[in-house]
C-alpha cells in the first residue's frame, strides 16, 4: 500500500445507522465548531489524499453536497455494519484507480489525516490502528480484500472475522481519535476532553 498518489487511496464513511443513542443519524451530529460528523470525516479523508470517497447514509437521505463526497443511501433501514460496508465497497470498486480503502465509521470524527496516511503506508491485506494497546478505526483494506467483500466471497458476518482471516496488521499510532467512539453526546465530550481538542 502506498499514499504517494492520491488516486491510489479510496475512502468509505459508514454513516447509514439510525443513531438511536444520539437521538438521530450521527452523520448530522455536530462538533463544537458546528461541523457535522460527516463533514469532518470527509475532510479527514480528503486531506489524507483519498479519492473517490463514498458515504453510506440512511435510506431516503438527500445528497448533502459535500465536496468530493459520493453519497449512497442504503436500500433499507436497519442494515448491519457489514451490509453497509459491502454496499459501500460495491460502489467504490466501480472506480479502478485506487489500491487501498480507508473505512471510517462516522462516529469517529476526530481521526487525524496523518493517521490514515500512516495506515495506508503499511504493506499487507489490512491494517488496524491501535492507541495505547486498544484497537480502533479507520480500518484500511487492500483492494483485493475490498473486492472480495463487495462480491460476497467473504461472508463475515462481521468485519472482525474478515480481518482475522486475512491476518490484518496492528499499527500503533499516536492518535486518540482512533479509539474515540463518539456514539453519544457524552462520549464526544469525553473524547474531546481526553484529546485536549481545539474544536
Amino acid at each position: 500500500m502506498t499514499c504517494r498518489n492520491k488516486n491510489r487511496i479510496a475512502g468509505l464513511i459508514l454513516a447509514g445507522g439510525e443513531g438511536r443513542r444520539w437521538g438521530g443519524p450521527k452523520a448530522w451530529a455536530l462538533l463544537p465548531n458546528g461541523e457535522s460528523f460527516l463533514d469532518a470525516c470527509a475532510m479527514t479523508l480528503r486531506e489524507a489524499g483519498a479519492s473517490p470517497i463514498v458515504a453510506t447514509l440512511p435510506p431516503g437521505t438527500e445528497d448533502p453536497r459535500i465536496d468530493g463526497l459520493d453519497v449512497l443511501p442504503l436500500p433499507e433501514s436497519g442494515m448491519d455494519m457489514f451490509g453497509s460496508l459491502r454496499a459501500g465497497l460495491g460502489r467504490l470498486v466501480e472506480t479502478p484507480s485506487w489500491r487501498v480503502v480507508a473505512v471510517l465509521p462516522v462516529d469517529h470524527p476526530l481521526v487525524r489525516p496523518e493517521t490514515i496516511i500512516e495506515l495506508v503506508a503499511v504493506a499487507g491485506p489490512a491494517a488496524i490502528p491501535s492507541f495505547n494497546g486498544k484497537h480502533g478505526h479507520p480500518i484500511c483494506l487492500a483492494r483485493t480484500v475490498a473486492e472480495s467483500i463487495a462480491r460476497g466471497d467473504v461472508a463475515g458476518p462481521t468485519l472482525r472475522e474478515v480481518l482475522h482471516a486475512v491476518k490484518a496488521l496492528s499499527v500503533p499510532v499516536d492518535d486518540p481519535g482512533v479509539v474515540a467512539n463518539c456514539n453519544t453526546p457524552a462520549a464526544l465530550s469525553a473524547a474531546l476532553s481526553a484529546a485536549n481538542s481545539e474544536f
